[in-house]
C-alpha cells in the first residue's frame, strides 16, 4: 500500500493509512520533544556544541521526513472525501 499514491485508494485504505500515521505522528512529536529537552539542557548548562547540534540536525531530519509530508496529503485527502 506504501507504493500507491494516495488519490488511488479507497475510503477504507485512506482510514487505515490514517491510523498508522497517527501513530508515526505520535512517535515523531515524543522524540522531537525529547531531543527539545536536551537542547535546553545544554543550553542551561551553557554548553554550546555537539550537545546542541546533534539534536538540533535530528529535529531537522524528522520534520523534513517524507512521511511528514505525506500524512499531511493524506489529512487533506481525508478532509476532501468527508472521512473525518
Amino acid at each position: 500500500m506504501a507504493d500507491k499514491d494516495l488519490s488511488e485508494l479507497t475510503d477504507q485504505e485512506l482510514l487505515e493509512e490514517a491510523k498508522k500515521m497517527i501513530s508515526f505522528s505520535f512517535t515523531n512529536a515524543l522524540f522531537i520533544g525529547f531531543l527539545a529537552g536536551i537542547i535546553i539542557y545544554s543550553v542551561v548548562k551553557s554548553s554550546w556544541g555537539m550537545l546542541t547540534l546533534i539534536p538540533l540536525y535530528f529535529i531537522y531530519k524528522m520534520v523534513n521526513d517524507p512521511k511528514n509530508k505525506r500524512s499531511k496529503d493524506l489529512e487533506r485527502l481525508l478532509k476532501e472525501r468527508n472521512l473525518k
